[in-house]
């Protein structure tokens, strides 16, 4: 059976927090309400709309949230930046004779913009998931393996059967990842080529 890994996309192969800050700035400024932009990049994972329901009424959101991911195109991509061994973990994938699914929680063709723009190379790429839904993607991709930052992403790993490897890039700490189930928790990703040489040799 051919290797598939999923990886979660903010916070794991990208720091999205300068670009997502600047783009909530941007929509404060042109709705007049008030974000706490510092505190919604510290609690990325959710869909959108969960964090867009702190700051405006219920019948807005759905608005709001298409006007964000319009904004999001000029203000949050040229601040993106790559987090370190992001390629080479892809790459690692490869090595292995092995497919990528980039599974997340964010809007899809603005996930497919930051890929095409770092040059991450993958098979698969589903959007607008969360926590236990990665996992039905997961599954129907045929990954063994999902690498995320966030305790939704351990769920997610966890409803699909497949390993969950934390890293400790996102708003939780390498003990709280553990707590929370993780398989195996790494620093970054840097970590990852050599995690995945083991639990492929482990395997044979």
């Amino acid at each position: 059976m051919v290797l598939t890994v999923g990886f979660d996309l903010d916070m794991t192969l990208l720091d999205t927090r300068p670009g997502i800050k600047a783009t909530y700035d941007a929509l404060a400024a042109e709705t007049g309400t008030w974000i706490d932009s510092e505190l919604a990049v510290s609690r990325l994972g959710p869909p959108l709309v969960h964090e867009l329901a702190n700051w405006f009424p219920a019948e807005q959101v759905d608005a709001i949230a298409d006007r964000y991911r319009v904004m999001y195109r000029e203000h949050a991509l040229p601040a993106t930046l790559l987090l370190p061994g992001a390629l080479e973990a892809v790459a690692a994938v490869r090595t292995h004779g092995g497919r990528v699914a980039v599974i997340t929680g964010k809007y899809e063709p603005n996930a497919r913009l930051h890929l095409e723009h770092f040059g991450l190379d993958a098979d698969v790429l589903v959007g607008d998931l969360w926590a236990e839904t990665k996992g039905d993607a997961l599954r129907e991709h045929g990954a063994g393996v999902y690498v995320g930052d966030h305790l939704g992403d351990i769920r997610g790993a966890r409803a699909a059967g497949a390993v969950a490897v934390a890293v400790a890039t996102g708003p939780y700490t390498a003990a709280q990842l553990r707590e929370a189930g993780a398989d195996a928790v790494l620093d970054d990703l840097t970590a990852f080529p050599d995690w995945l040489a083991a639990h492929r040799g482990a395997m044979r």
